[in-house]
């Protein structure tokens, strides 16, 4: 039996949808998904009990699908169960995502759980290299990818964001702790005009079992309502949602949708 252990955002939803049986869902208190109703609620205070609980149900393989918040934990909510593994929480807390993630991936896997990518349940969430929008990248936007490339890879690096905004060779938006919906409406109205790309990948060495980067319907609306030219993402990298629909939306907007080999 697999466990899906969920977040905020439409990925638990459309990953639901494409499994053949309804995984148990899981979210941890305060990070509970928005289209989906839990099976199981828990407290971070309480991990150790509730992977116990897991084991008990007949789960063996586990899989992370949606954005959670930091919880600031409560020493005197901490059961016996979860005391041995203060200390690694503690960290993953303090570290950034990249590094709070192999955390919990650690824990999971020490408890005796597989853990399995998004994509690994449902391959069809990854998309294939190719432009399949009506409209093309052109030269400009050729050299401004490949530059936006070098961009994230530093980020990735500092491990502070999987995305960017590109015009001309410049960088001028990127990714960080508020988000790729933030990042994109923070060029609005901005003060060099039009053009340019947004460009989405993993991070360099990331463990792409958890917080692999997704764009759905949304992220091209807020591409276009920042004036970018087309949307350039990591091939069989990046989760995209309702991919019809993302591929529609970039052709009414006159926008290019190009998966590009890393």
């Amino acid at each position: 039996m697999i466990a899906l252990i969920t977040g905020r955002g439409a990925l638990p939803a459309e990953l639901i949808a494409r499994l053949p049986e309804r995984p148990m869902v899981c979210a941890m208190a305060g990070s509970e998904p928005d289209l989906v109703e839990a099976d199981v609620t828990f407290r971070l205070e309480q991990l150790g009990s509730f992977l116990e609980q897991l084991k008990s149900q007949g789960v063996s393989e586990v899989c992370l699908a949606g954005a959670v918040t930091r919880p600031q934990i409560d020493p005197g909510a901490i059961d016996a169960a979860t005391l041995p593994l203060v200390p690694v929480l503690q960290a993953a807390i303090a570290a950034g995502d990249d590094g709070a993630l192999r955390a919990v991936i650690g824990i999971l896997e020490q408890s005796g759980f597989a853990v399995k990518a998004a994509h690994e349940i449902a391959p069809d969430l990854l998309m294939d290299e190719g432009v399949p929008t009506k409209v093309q990248p052109g030269e400009i936007d050729k050299a401004d990818a490949e530059r936006a490339s070098v961009i994230a890879f530093g980020l990735s690096a500092a491990d502070i964001g999987q995305a960017c905004a590109v015009r001309s060779g410049q960088a001028i938006a990127i990714e960080t702790l508020f988000g790729t919906d933030w990042m994109l409406a923070s060029l609005a109205n901005r003060p060099d005009g039009q053009g340019g790309l947004f460009y989405k990948a993993p991070k360099a060495g990331q463990d792409r079992r958890a917080d692999l980067p997704t764009i759905g319907p949304a992220t091209v609306e807020g591409a276009a309502m920042a004036g970018l030219n087309g949307i350039v993402l990591e091939a069989e990298g990046v989760i995209v949602l309702d991919r019809e629909e993302v591929i529609a939306a970039c052709d009414r907007r006159g926008m290019f949708l190009w998966l590009r080999q890393a």
